[in-house]
């Protein structure tokens, strides 16, 4: 009868499929249900604006509810002057003067052209219900090139979304310590932030580069990166979901930019709030046009995003630590070590690597090493084979004529290497691999035939 080989069983095709599709699904899916709502039919809602004269914004606001229910939040201010320093002090979109002759509104483009155009058209209707002739005054115009008033979002995206993109490719940089992949993060943020500026104000998108809008836009770049290296650990093979949730798919419709964040839905002007790129645009905003004015509390968001990165890298370094103390510390057979996690979470993933010269964009060898035996002779074709401290198999390989192997995207703790070769006895070492570090395993394999014969003498 012939001999039947039994195959550990496969996962079904239901599953298969839903790992395969589960993260562009959910991207398709909030794509949908935060661009559409959020930007498909763009109106005022809660904009607050000023009227001059109490007596004025009572019959104005009963206008402006009657006609625009949820539009508007009005309340009076002393004259017209006040009107507009209230938009220039960005306490309101617009303001509004009702003169005997000529009604002025007092608008910024610098909020965003859309956002102008709805409030012109609005007042527009109140002043023809009174047979005037509205007369608007932009007190915060944009650049010529900026037309729309949206320039700034467009070079939040270009500082944010390769935040996000630094932080993921870092995640592979294996030889940079935690402390070394946060100074180049901010190194890139710097260099970013100074070309940035320096390009938008040479094209005239940006009235100047100014240091203070430079500074702006460093700290969203460490924001964003900062944040996606803080939440990498802990979200795991969910990571990209989460990163491209935050920082695409909620973060760019919610910006200011198509729709600014007077004219977006409630719960959008609420995301608008917190998120990095929004709060970055409105910092840009005010000290470009505004003499800046509003830029204190979006700064402070930029800045509670990357302290709370660092929060998350510390608390994963920390848990790391008591994970192994609490594993280890009963144990006097063993070295205290930093937990393993599951390789299949694990980002990037195990991999044995062909031993040369390193070339641009090939992983970097986090285990490197040489099999000799017991003449110092390369062995050729030993099998090395690369486990966690639990005996699961991380990475397996073989040494080439010179006795060389390396194997890329290890765990950080404890490994343990083990090395035969046909007709010798096989070794096993344990080393730690801490984060930053590459690490050397080196071999001397002995024949067994050598064995026995020092053991019969």
């Amino acid at each position: 009868m012939a001999e039947q080989t039994e195959h550990p069983p496969s996962p079904s095709s239901a599953r298969t499929l839903a790992e395969a599709l589960w993260f562009p699904v959910t991207l398709f899916l909030g794509f949908l249900f935060a661009f559409a709502p959020a930007l498909h039919a763009p109106q005022p809602h809660h904009a607050k604006v000023v009227v001059a004269h109490p007596a004025v914004e009572r019959r104005i606001d009963s206008q402006l509810q009657r006609h625009h229910p949820g539009g508007f939040d009005v309340t009076a201010v002393s004259d017209g002057r006040a009107a507009r320093q209230a938009v220039l002090n960005r306490d309101a979109v617009a303001g509004f003067v009702a003169d005997r002759r000529h009604p002025a509104l007092y608008v910024a483009k610098a909020n965003g052209m859309s956002l102008e155009l709805a409030l012109r058209n609005v007042f527009t209707e109140v002043a023809a219900r009174s047979h005037k002739q509205l007369k608007v005054v932009d007190v915060a115009p944009t650049t010529s090139k900026d037309q729309m008033g949206s320039t700034l979002v467009y070079f939040g995206i270009a500082w944010s979304v390769p935040g996000y993109i630094l932080a993921t490719t870092l995640l592979r940089a294996v030889t940079f310590s935690r402390r070394r992949k946060l100074l180049t993060i901010a190194g890139v943020a710097a260099l970013f932030s100074v070309v940035g500026n320096l390009i938008g104000a040479g094209l005239g998108y940006i009235p100047v580069a100014a240091p203070s809008a430079m500074a702006i836009s460093f700290l969203l770049t460490m924001a964003v990166a900062a944040s996606s290296s803080g939440l990498a650990p802990f979200a795991r093979q969910f990571f990209p979901a989460v990163g491209m949730g935050l920082f695409i798919v909620l973060s760019i419709p919610t910006s200011g930019g198509v729709a600014p964040a007077a004219m977006l839905p409630t719960f959008f002007q609420h995301v608008h709030a917190v998120m990095p790129l929004a709060n970055a645009v409105d910092a840009l905003r005010g000290v470009l046009y505004f003499d800046g004015a509003g830029v204190l509390k979006p700064v402070l968001v930029l800045c509670a995003w990357i302290a709370g990165g660092a929060a998350l890298l510390s608390l994963d370094a920390w848990l790391r630590s008591r994970r192994a103390t609490g594993r280890y510390a009963d144990d006097e057979d063993e070295v205290e070590e930093p937990p393993v996690d599951d390789p299949a979470s694990e980002m990037p993933t195990p991999t044995a690597l062909p031993v040369h010269r390193h070339h641009f964009g090939e992983p970097i060898p986090a285990l490197v090493g040489t099999v000799h035996d017991s003449e110092q002779q390369p062995v050729r074709g030993a099998a090395v084979t690369v486990m966690d401290t639990k005996g699961r198999q991380l990475v397996r390989t073989t040494t080439n004529e010179h006795g060389e192997y390396a194997a890329a995207g290890l765990p950080e703790g404890y490994l343990r290497i083990v090395v035969s070769s046909v007709g010798r006895n096989p070794l096993v070492h344990q080393k730690l691999l801490q984060s930053g570090a590459v690490v050397r395993a080196d071999f001397a394999l002995h024949s067994r035939a050598v064995e026995v014969s020092q053991q019969a003498h």
